[in-house]
């Protein structure tokens, strides 16, 4: 194959008009999206017709901490890409390719010690989580082999991040269509003809995923020339790894500190019993894949922002964004209309017709969700594009406005207004969001511009050990901001 051939796949983002470039690698993206929530949904669906309500509740009830987990790796794996879309963008593809050898060194040192740590924690968080006794086995043996995975996780991600960093949105598609068809077929063959019960629907999950992951490194070794590295570019560098630190851990935070705001959610919801845990887990199942769109807009505007950051072009990013919110905001308008008519039926997927109760509140979840779609529009696509000018420390704080959000409805709130205020802890976690990253993208746009115009390597030395304390300052938050979990529910109540 040819030298243009195989970079054929790489797309440059600082050239052209952004509303189509944005749609053209949005749209294979949201493919990917959707196949990804398509294979979640089919463990779900299996899950729900061939076990039953408790064990749909099972696998439901670990959403949040999931989340929270899995949220930490994909946040990481998204930050590891931005120096990439940068190097890429400035044409520096010397140094991007070490950047791409340290990701690799550093994807597999988080991935080994998450795993251990994540797995000897996971029943006591189950228990601190107040999941109930009749579903607390069922949700242990699933979540415990879906953290088990956690080292396919990282090597999807971070291959995934890298090929879409140059340009390249189509690929990792075709990988998650396969592994999707894999995961049906490993559905049906755990749990319908072994009968591994809830755990049978995570292995399905983690193999499929890993067949993915290996599936993006043979293809990076084959198709991407660029990619090639001489041996001094695959050592470490500690100058690279602290870089894609300081991408790639805020950005992991970000999504934790977020997730901890689900997880309040999550024990509020326990709290209400199965009924209310099996709703709300219909009615997540079928909104997050509403919602790959969003996710799709802000991926893209990842990478978007950082080419064009690298290659000095902030007026492409300002225009980037105006193009992204309208797009998001037309879709959101379509998919309200859809999920408030046809949100009662879509349920049946999971649960049988004879299940009213969970069928309407997982309607009353949907509708209610749906309304606030364009505020998650902003949420997504102004929150990844000061990511990806390279201000990720400063996109915690919207996590931090998500999570005080849904922590305020789950202590708070539910004890007094029950189910139905959980339809609203998300929309007002978007509404919180969206108030602080407006004016910060804008805050952010004018500080590139100035970093454009003074910025040296003297610089970025003297300024390296105050972004490391607010590095170790945002995790230790993290930590802090989780510590209510380890007490016991009467202690907690006793506290407030």
């Amino acid at each position: 194959m040819s030298q243009s051939a195989k970079q054929s796949t790489i797309k440059d983002m600082t050239t052209g008009s952004p509303a189509k470039l944005i749609l053209g690698f949005a749209i294979p993206m949201l493919m990917g999206l959707l196949f990804q929530q398509f294979y979640s949904m089919v463990d779900t669906i299996i899950v729900g017709k061939f076990l039953g309500v408790d064990a749909l509740a099972s696998v439901g009830s670990t959403a949040a901490i999931n989340f929270m987990i899995n949220g930490f790796v994909i946040g990481v794996c998204t930050g590891f890409s931005i120096p990439v879309a940068q190097r890429f963008g400035a044409q520096d593809y010397k140094d991007m390719r070490r950047f791409v050898a340290n990701a690799g060194w550093l994807a597999s040192f988080f991935a080994v010690v998450m795993t251990v740590i994540v797995c000897l924690m996971t029943r006591q968080i189950l228990v601190w989580m107040q999941t109930p006794d009749n579903i607390i086995d069922g949700a242990y043996s699933y979540i415990f082999f879906v953290f088990a995975g956690i080292p396919a996780t990282y090597l999807y991600n971070t291959l995934a991040g890298i090929i879409r960093a140059l340009g390249d949105s189509r690929t990792p598609v075709y990988f998650l269509i396969l592994s999707s068809l894999l995961n049906i077929v490993l559905d049906l063959f755990f749990i319908v003809q072994i009968g591994t019960g809830t755990a049978g629907a995570a292995y399905a999950t983690v193999i499929a995923q890993a067949v993915s992951g290996i599936l993006c490194l043979i293809y990076m070794k084959k198709k991407f020339d660029i990619l090639k590295m001489h041996r001094e570019e695959t050592r470490i560098s500690t100058y690279h790894l602290y870089r894609l630190c300081m991408m790639g851990i805020p950005m992991g935070l970000q999504y934790s500190i977020t997730a901890i705001g689900s997880v309040v959610i999550q024990t509020a919801i326990n709290s209400l019993g199965s009924i209310a845990v099996a709703s709300v887990t219909a009615g997540q199942k079928i909104g997050m894949f509403f919602c790959c769109p969003f996710d799709a807009l802000g991926g893209t505007m990842a990478t978007y922002a950082g080419q064009n950051a690298g290659a000095g072009k902030t007026d492409r990013i300002r225009q980037g964004v105006r193009s992204a919110t309208f797009i998001g905001s037309i879709y959101s308008v379509l998919a309200c209309i859809v999920l408030t008519l046809f949100g009662g039926v879509i349920p049946l997927l999971f649960v049988d017709a004879s299940e009213t109760v969970v069928i309407h509140q997982a309607h009353q979840f949907l509708t209610f969700n749906s309304l606030f779609y364009i505020p998650l529009t902003i949420v997504n696509v102004w929150r990844f594009t000061i990511q990806g000018m390279g201000y990720s420390l400063l996109a915690i704080l919207a996590g931090v406005c998500e999570m005080i959000a849904r922590a305020l409805v789950g202590f708070a709130l539910v004890p007094i207004f029950g189910y139905i205020i959980i339809c609203f802890a998300s929309p007002l976690a978007w509404l919180m969001a969206d108030a602080f990253l407006i004016p910060a993208f804008y805050y952010c746009l004018r500080n590139l511009l100035k970093a454009q115009e003074c910025l040296n390597n003297e610089s970025i030395k003297s300024k390296a050990g105050l972004k490391l304390i607010l590095l170790l300052f945002h995790a230790c938050s993290f930590i802090v901001s989780f510590l209510p979990f380890i007490y016991q529910t009467d202690k907690l109540e006793e506290f407030l």
